[in-house]
């Protein structure tokens, strides 16, 4: 039975998890349909699988042309803030540099999404075969160690004031 993969998009300002949203977007290549049409489609499919606040039915709906968008290379993407990966399942060293780049966010304060990565697929696919592994806005930063605390301040700071 093969698993639906989890993806993770931004909807509004949170960044939520959706199984199936990988599937429903290869399932539309190759097809000539329109974007509200294509839209409906990830919409009807990742509901099937995933809670959705009738509340947020628009926002969700946004969020799935965006990632359409971008999957389908149709737009340039955007940067929308800082957003940081931690990959590895949860260990001391991955608790560890979780803990570091929290602390360090704060007391520069910065502002960045942070996302913990333990699926071992979804880690593979970073091209990541060592944890804990360090991404910022995308880039491997670190993998297989714990990368000092001065460098990580480093990162952030770089990669905070490319943001702005």
């Amino acid at each position: 039975m093969d698993a639906a993969l989890q993806k993770t998009i931004r909807i509004g300002n949170v960044t939520v998890g959706l199984l199936g949203l990988e599937i429903a977007l290869a399932q539309l290549a190759g097809k000539k349909i329109s974007e509200s049409e294509a839209v409906s489609f990830l919409y009807d499919q990742v509901s099937r699988k995933n809670y959705i606040p009738s509340q947020a039915v628009e926002p969700y709906k946004r969020a799935l042309l965006a990632e359409y968008r971008r999957y389908f290379e149709l737009e340039a993407a955007e940067t929308p803030g800082l957003t940081i990966r931690i990959l590895g399942r949860p260990c001391v060293t991955c608790n560890k540099l979780k803990t570091t780049v929290i602390d360090i966010l704060q007391e520069k304060g910065v502002a960045a999404d942070i996302e913990d990565v333990q699926d071992l697929d979804e880690v593979w696919r970073f091209g990541v075969t060592q944890t804990p592994a360090l991404i910022i806005n995308g880039e491997v930063k670190s993998a297989g160690i714990q990368p000092p605390r001065v460098q990580i301040e480093q990162w952030i700071e770089e990669a905070a004031a490319r943001n702005k």
